[in-house]
């Protein structure tokens, strides 16, 4: 079997906001943007993977998801517990520099890990957490 990662979904509360964040701060290009309002769904990732995507999207709109979770996930999101995302980089420092000058929420500024890594953590606006492992 060969598979890809080709696409993973992290959810938005203001479209405009998180395509701020992800294209102006982490770099990000814009591959799509469909729909309108909050209902938007917009599709980004690293110039140097085209394989590879976040599409943010609305929180709680899967065929089926209840009234009441909707309002869980979005309690989640508030609370920064229902999405996370870790990436890579081999400049750290640079790149948590330009996170915290972007206005990025910290929550870890780069610390070595017990377990062997460098990383920080960060949250995007709406609330997902995302960590920075440094490459070697």
């Amino acid at each position: 079997m060969n598979l890809t990662i080709h696409q993973t979904f992290l959810p938005h509360n203001d479209p405009d906001e998180s395509l701020a964040f992800y294209r102006d701060v982490l770099g990000f290009e814009v591959r799509g943007d469909v729909g309108q309002g909050k209902m938007r769904w917009i599709e980004v990732g690293p110039a140097d993977q085209p394989g590879t995507s976040i599409v943010l999207s609305p929180p709680g709109v899967a065929p089926g998801t209840t009234d009441d979770e909707r309002r869980t996930i979005t309690e989640m999101m508030a609370k920064g517990t229902y999405a996370m995302i870790m990436l890579a980089t081999k400049d750290l420092d640079g790149t948590f520099a330009r996170l915290q000058a972007g206005g990025a929420e910290v929550v870890q500024e780069p610390t070595k890990q017990a377990w062997g890594i460098r990383d920080c953590a960060v949250r995007d606006p709406a609330g997902t957490m995302i960590r920075i492992k440094e490459l070697a």
